[in-house]
Formats: structure tokens, C-alpha cells, sequence
């Protein structure tokens, strides 16, 4: 039986009847929407939901040529690096200025073992020599300074100036100590004689072994400053401030400084401390190695504050003077010279002991056996000096 089907009898296919072959579907553009849905009158059509957007897409940096330099990139100039920065400068600056002095200040051989020589003790000890020495001086700077010439000094070199610096281990105070020029001593292979005479005899190393003979007391390093060289330093900061009680007139120099606080230029200050021929030091030798005393620690205070380090107009004309007006011993270095000064720093504030060997008269050229034995055993054992062993 047929049932119109077109397979084998089978009916129909009760669905949809797909389009022949080669043709498309028809689109549907609109679709009915569910109840709730409905959409506003117009436009019927779906509105398809936004697309998610993505990441932007990666830039890659341009590509530099082939052998062309590679690009610059900015750099950030924080605090942080400024102050690197500074720190940085500062310390090479440091350390250039060290390694100059090391290289240029004037070297001798003071320092030498012998037979006999004093066993090291407690504290260290400076020999601090000032010398009449006029090397380098030209006429004017002889007349400007007042020194005379070679020959009006009697030739040679001596030394106007001797002292002990004793730096101690303990917390004893430091102690300044003036040797008079005119002690009489034995100096080594010459019998006794003056103590100045050693240097014009045998130079630094004489000089040395007759101290330490003389003291008991073990040199371990070696400043000499030389006429020249000190008002050089002096001038070099500008001056030294220094309060003269009364007016000083040098009748053999013709130096001469008017009372009151003033700033004393480089003649003035050597001046200062030269000066013995004048009514302003009756004691003659022990007056001026008060004054030199005194002098050294208001120098030293001066050169060691902040005003000179930190002001170039001081500072580099203090370095340009340093190397030529010192001498130091060959085996010093510029650490050991800035140890002296930091430990001198306090003589005009009396954080020093300041004081010359106990003599027996004004001409100081003998020595008070029971008191300057006390001085140097309290110097070498780094106990404090007794006041009776204290001469001003």
C-alpha cells in the first residue's frame, strides 16, 4: 500500500522540510522574546551584548639601528644620591690632601737607637724644636721678620725653641713641657754644655739623644719649625688672636706689640715668641718659653676649629705652607702629627699641663734636681705631675 511517502512506504517526515541543496538557509533577524522581555516598539532587533575588551596590545620599543649607540635613559637625582654624592667628595678630597702631605713635608733622621738610650715608658713624647734657622729667607723676608742675617746670628743653626710634648694612655692630662735654651747639659761626646748647642753640633739626632739623656724620658717622634715657616703658618690663617697684658718692646729686634686682644700677623707672632729683651719679660728665657707656650696652644686651637677647616681661604693656604715650614722625622707620618695637635687642642682652655723644667735661678741654666726628677718620673709612669714639681 501507498501511502504517498517517497520511501518504501514509510510516511513522511513530519518536521521540517530542509531547503534543496545549493540553497542558504534564511536568517532569522528577529526573535520573539520571552514574556518579561519584551522589547520597547522600534527596533526589534537583539542588541548583542559589548564585547570584553582585552589588554591594550604590548608596544615594543623601538628598534635602535644597527651599531648606533643605545638610547639614554634619564636619571632621578634624589636626596639620597646628592648626599652620596657630597660624602663621596669629601672623602677623596680627604684623603688627596693626606697623601700630599705625606709626600711633601720635610723628612730627617732624628729618631736612632745607641747604647744606652731610655727605655720606651708609658704615653708618647713629641721633641718640638723651633730652630733660628733662616733657609729660604731673602733679605726683605730677614728685615720684614726681624731675624738678622746668617752672620749676625753667629752662623750656623740653633734652636730658640725646645720643648717635650707628653701624650699620655690614660686620662691623665697632657702635658707641654720648655726645656731653657740655656740648661746646662751633657750633650753626648762634647761634655756639658748648652742644650741648644747640640743641634747647632750634630743637627736633630744629636739634639734628641742629649733630651732623652737629659730627661730619662724616650723621644718618639720628632717637629721641627723653622723661622720662615712659622710666620708663613701664621699668615697662611689669617693670624693667631692673642691678649698681650702690656706692651711688649723688643730692644735688640725692635718688635713691637701694643697691649690688648689683637690678631698678631706672622712677624708679629714670631716676634712674640722670640721676644726676652724687654720690660715685659723681666724673667728673660722664662718668660719667653711661657709665651711660646702660650702661643703654640692658641695656634693650635686656630688651625684645629671648624672656621679653618671649613673656610678654603684659610685651609688651602695653610696646606700650601705646611710642607716647606715643617720637618718631621723620617719614620713619622701626617696621623701622628694630627695626634699632637688633637691633644694640644686644649692648652688655652688648661686641658694641658703647660710648664717649664724646675730650675734653680732666673738665668735657668741649672736645673732643680728634686723637682725635675719628680716632672719626669710622673711623665713616664703617666701619673699626675705633684704642684711642686710645676714651674711657670
Amino acid at each position: 500500500m501507498s501511502y504517498g511517502g517517497d520511501y518504501d512506504g514509510y510516511p513522511p517526515r513530519s518536521g521540517p522540510r530542509q531547503p534543496p541543496r545549493g540553497q542558504r538557509r534564511p536568517q532569522h533577524t528577529q526573535m520573539m522574546p520571552l514574556p518579561g522581555q519584551e522589547q520597547p516598539y522600534g527596533d526589534q532587533r537583539r542588541a548583542e551584548p559589548p564585547r570584553r575588551q582585552g589588554p591594550p596590545p604590548r608596544q615594543e620599543p623601538p628598534q635602535r639601528p644597527m651599531g648606533g649607540p643605545p638610547p639614554r635613559r634619564r636619571r632621578r637625582w634624589g636626596f639620597g644620591r646628592i648626599l652620596l654624592t657630597l660624602l663621596t667628595v669629601i672623602v677623596l678630597l680627604i684623603a688627596g690632601v693626606w697623601v700630599y702631605l705625606e709626600v711633601s713635608i720635610n723628612r730627617t733622621d732624628a729618631i736612632h737607637d745607641y747604647a744606652g738610650r731610655p727605655a720606651a715608658a708609658s704615653g708618647t713624647n713629641w721633641l718640638v724644636v723651633g730652630s733660628d734657622s733662616r733657609e729660604g729667607l731673602s733679605t726683605e723676608d730677614e728685615e720684614r721678620l726681624s731675624t738678622g742675617d746668617v752672620k749676625a746670628a753667629g752662623g750656623g743653626t740653633r734652636t730658640d725653641t725646645v720643648m717635650v710634648a707628653h701624650i699620655p694612655d690614660n686620662d691623665t692630662p697632657p702635658t707641654l713641657l720648655s726645656l731653657p735654651r740655656d740648661s746646662d747639659v751633657k750633650v753626648p761626646g762634647h761634655g756639658t754644655s748648652k742644650i741648644n748647642s747640640a743641634f747647632s753640633i750634630g743637627g736633630p739626632k744629636l739634639l734628641t739623644e742629649t733630651v732623652e739623656g737629659a730627661t730619662g724620658l724616650r723621644m718618639d717622634h720628632y717637629a721641627e719649625i723653622g723661622f720662615g715657616g712659622f710666620a708663613k703658618i701664621v699668615d697662611a690663617i689669617g693670624g693667631v688672636n692673642m691678649c698681650i697684658d702690656k706692651e711688649m718692646d723688643d730692644e735688640k729686634t725692635g718688635v713691637k706689640i701694643p697691649p690688648g686682644c689683637q690678631d698678631l700677623d706672622g712677624p708679629q707672632a714670631l716676634g712674640f715668641v722670640r721676644m726676652r729683651h724687654s720690660a715685659a719679660t723681666p724673667r728673660s728665657d722664662l718668660d719667653r718659653a711661657a709665651n711660646q707656650r702660650k702661643f703654640i696652644g692658641a695656634l693650635v686651637s686656630e688651625i684645629a676649629s671648624p672656621g679653618t677647616f671649613l673656610n678654603p681661604f684659610d685651609l688651602f693656604p695653610l696646606l700650601g705652607a705646611a710642607p716647606d715650614a715643617l720637618t718631621m722625622d723620617s719614620g713619622d707620618h701626617v696621623h701622628n702629627l694630627v695626634g699632637l695637635a688633637w691633644a694640644m687642642r686644649g692648652i688655652s682652655s688648661g686641658g694641658v699641663v703647660t710648664t717649664t723644667v724646675p730650675v734653680t735661678s732666673a738665668s735657668a741654666e741649672k736645673w732643680d734636681k728634686t723637682k725635675s726628677k719628680q716632672l719626669f718620673d710622673a711623665l713616664r709612669g703617666d701619673t699626675v705631675i705633684p704642684e711642686s714639681a710645676i714651674f711657670h
